[in-house]
């Protein structure tokens, strides 16, 4: 028996057979060629373009009915990588101007790529760096005459072991019925993770070398909720993780009754459970599970994987489309959050990559910095507005200056349609994310120039512990219960209750059951987070006491022993 350890991502636990799939290159070929040659090998570059374009348009019609919406939109994202310059055009230029063999040209265009998005702060989009190379290497297989769509066969109920899961893998994984899977790469934000959440099945991540270590046919434990992967268990083992199975289904059929139910405390507290979205597809899963709105919708996801940004008509039809799939509930729409480093048009010549680019031109400085992005967003929101329960929302607020800015060009913008007689709501709620400590510390300072905040604590934690949780190096540092971080929690939910403001949290913290009693007893109302995890925060809030929690949390802002503050609110989550 041997025992691994990853990233849990989904929940569960699975026992069965193993699958690896063994989908390693073989080495490129790298050799110049003759000058008389150069455009046919262009035209051989072209022609695995468009295999691979073919491919995947093929697993696209073949897409069952009953797969989850994720599986379409990465598929999507795929295809429009292709037409990516920096993908489908840069290689050919190598060609023509180094005579480099396609496969070399590519392989070299895609070290560039991969340099650009490792230097990505935004931990979401530096995960995208796996998607691009998946189009490399279908690309390369194609050169090489190597496919692998059609051979593989999965039989139901075995466990996926792999490096790495492709989007066209989640048609097969969902066809086949797959019990689990487990990556060595990917992270808890990478796609592979956001189709386990989908599928509703056990899956591990950053399980490094686990495809080496595991066989075909070898029998698997999955344990999704501690990231552990057994192989070759024996027979205690098992039968210990059947009779957990039976459990995790019995307290699934109980959650799945709370669907709705209101989240109330049973002193008759009301609390806001929202979901956070990236793709109108996704609205389907925070209905399902009966999310009270929406609590963030990543608009960042219109941007990405296209030769130019979209257009305001664009972005119009994509938010509308959300809005009326939730009729009579808020939907909150945060602006671009890109940074000055991560490119919407292929790459824009000119712009340098900072050394640091968490402290650079992101979001809101962005777009304060290119109002050409801005505007046009601003004008599809507003619009939207007329169709719903809209609020707008600032990422990465630093200081009122940037905000003074936002509500100048948010009133000339409301000028522009009033003049153009297009309808909006004259009232849209405008919240700012509060992510960057200065922002939380001076709090008070915002709160009367805004109608709500929303705490971003994946970025709220990194900045104020200078450390990066996507970095194996130091993100065993990522600490939500740190000291710093719960008073900079404390702060901005006080400011809000001063100016009267509702606050609410939108990162990963608002949907982690073991802090769910803490921040209610901190006073947060409003929880947004992703759909999976909503009916488990749900049962914690209709069972919770709100009187006793704030004396809990009062308590717990007391301690000055992180350990015994890890402790006790673990305790605490047991009850």
């Amino acid at each position: 028996m041997l025992a691994l350890h990853g990233t849990g991502v989904s929940d569960g636990v699975a026992i069965g057979k193993a699958f690896v799939l063994q989908r390693e290159l073989p080495e490129i070929p790298e050799y110049v060629i003759p000058r008389e040659y150069i455009e046919e090998e262009v035209a051989r570059f072209q022609r695995a373009v468009e295999a691979s374009r073919r491919q995947l348009m093929t697993i696209r019609e073949h897409i069952p009915s009953n797969a989850p919406p994720e599986a379409t939109s990465f598929l999507d994202a795929h295809l429009l990588m292709l037409d990516d310059k920096m993908i489908s055009q840069a290689p050919i230029e190598a060609i023509r101007n180094q005579q480099y063999n396609a496969e070399w040209a590519l392989k070299a265009q895609s070290e560039i790529l991969s340099t650009i998005f490792e230097q990505m702060d935004d931990h979401y989009l530096r995960n995208k760096k796996t998607d691009v190379n998946q189009v490399v290497n279908r690309i390369q297989r194609n050169l090489l005459q190597q496919n692998y769509d059609e051979h593989e066969k999965i039989a139901e109920g075995e466990i996926v072991v792999a490096d790495d899961l492709t989007p066209a893998d989640t048609v097969m994984l969902k066809h086949n019925r797959v019990r689990a899977f487990v990556t060595s790469l990917g992270g808890p934000i990478s796609h592979t993770a956001i189709l386990a959440r989908s599928l509703g099945i056990p899956a591990i991540v950053a399980a490094h070398s686990a495809s080496r270590y595991v066989s075909s046919g070898e029998e698997l434990i999955v344990d999704g909720k501690r990231g552990m992967l057994i192989i070759a268990p024996d027979r205690s083992i098992v039968d210990e993780y059947r009779r957990r199975q039976k459990d995790i289904a019995r307290k699934k059929r109980e959650l799945n009754r709370l669907r709705t139910s209101r989240a109330i405390t049973r002193d008759r507290h009301r609390v806001a459970l929202l979901a956070n979205i990236e793709l109108p597809a996704d609205v389907r899963a925070a209905a399902q599970a009966g999310a009270d709105g929406i609590g963030l919708y990543r608009t960042e996801f219109l941007f990405m994987n296209r030769p130019e940004p979209p257009n305001e008509e664009e972005q119009f039809r994509a938010y509308t489309k959300v809005i009326k799939s939730l009729p009579g509930k808020p939907v909150t729409i945060r602006t671009l959050d890109l940074g000055a480093d991560k490119q919407v048009d292929g790459g824009r010549a000119g712009t340098a990559i900072t050394v640091n680019p968490a402290l650079g031109l992101r979001a809101v400085r962005l777009c304060l910095h290119d109002t050409s992005l801005f505007r046009p967003q601003l004008r599809a929101i507003l619009r939207a507005s007329a169709f719903g329960k809209v609020r707008m929302m600032i990422p990465m607020l630093s200081g009122q200056e940037e905000l003074f800015q936002v509500l100048d060009l948010i009133e000339e913008t409301k000028s522009d349609l009033k003049r153009e007689r297009i309808k909006f709501n004259p009232k849209i709620p405008l919240g700012g994310m509060i992510e960057v400590p200065a922002a939380a510390i001076s709090a008070d300072l915002f709160a009367s120039h805004l109608d709500f905040f929303s705490i971003g604590t994946n970025d709220l934690i990194q900045y104020t512990l200078a450390i990066d949780r996507v970095d194996d190096a130091v993100n065993y540092l990522y600490d939500p219960l740190h000291p710093s971080v719960l008073r900079l929690i404390s702060i901005t939910i006080q400011a809000g209750k001063q100016a009267r403001i509702p606050v609410a949290m939108c990162g990963e913290m608002a949907g982690d059951p073991r802090y769910t009693q803490l921040l209610l007893g901190l006073g947060l109302s409003e929880f947004s987070m992703h759909p999976a995890t909503l009916l488990e925060v749900k049962k914690i809030v209709r069972g919770a006491h709100l009187g006793q929690l704030t004396r809990f949390a009062r308590d717990i802002m007391k301690l000055r022993d992180t350990r015994e503050i890890h402790a006790r609110v673990e305790k605490q989550s047991r009850h």
